[in-house]
């Protein structure tokens, strides 16, 4: 498991190590040249964010005890994500001196204030835009919290549910074994009557017949 998590890395670390550079290109670009390289940088996070999912997954699969250690790495690729979508949203808006000058040809000292203010407009645009993405995320992290945290709930209530049955179960076999142990003590009880009744019965039959022998001996001996 900890091998798939492992190969992930590679990939991810290839991956943005390739997107760094394409986003410190972007700035010196312009027209068609630089949309294609936006279009391929953006489809690169993508892959990137496709990793990150495969990551935590796997993340999921690993015991507790050694999950720590991936959940830490985790955390900081999705920070190293993070700022490689702010620095890419910025490169987006951003251009070097020659781009500039090219751009805006004899007016670019006077339009140096406007090209000020129109980064630092887009800047906060992106900041609000970031803010909202997180909060996003963030939402989507509680509503995972609770389907999982439903999950375990339901699982919960099966188990105590799986262990009622087995209670009902234990208690069902216990009154048959209570209702056969009463069974026996009465088989008992009756077989241990009947054996002193035979008891009695042979001692009384025993001292009849000693008592007729003594009698007849006795009688026996008065003849004579």
């Amino acid at each position: 498991m900890s091998s798939d998590f492992e190969t992930y890395e590679q990939d991810f670390g290839t991956i943005t190590a390739e997107v760094t550079n394409k986003i410190g290109k972007i700035p010196k670009l312009s027209g068609e040249e630089k949309t294609q390289l936006v279009l391929n940088v953006d489809k690169q996070l993508e892959e990137v964010r496709e990793l990150l999912e495969q990551m935590d997954l796997e993340v999921r699969e690993i015991p507790i005890q050694s999950r720590g250690m991936y959940n830490s790495r985790l955390k900081s690729y999705k920070q190293e994500m993070e700022k490689l979508e702010k620095d890419f949203k910025r490169s987006r808006i951003a251009y070097s001196d020659e781009v500039r000058n090219e751009l805006l040809g004899d007016d670019a000292i006077s339009s140096e204030g406007q090209l000020i203010k129109l980064r630092e407009e887009r800047a906060h645009l992106l900041d609000n835009t970031e803010r909202l993405e997180r909060s996003s995320r963030r939402l989507e992290a509680g509503y995972q919290i609770a389907v999982e945290t439903e999950q375990v709930g339901q699982e919960i209530l099966s188990n105590l549910h799986t262990d009622r049955e087995k209670i009902q179960r234990a208690r069902e076999r216990l009154r048959e074994t209570d209702a056969n142990l009463g069974k026996s003590s009465r088989v008992l009880t009756g077989m241990l009557r009947r054996i002193i009744q035979n008891r009695v019965l042979v001692f009384v039959l025993g001292a009849f017949i000693l008592l007729t022998i003594i009698l007849a001996i006795y009688l026996n001996v008065r003849r004579h």
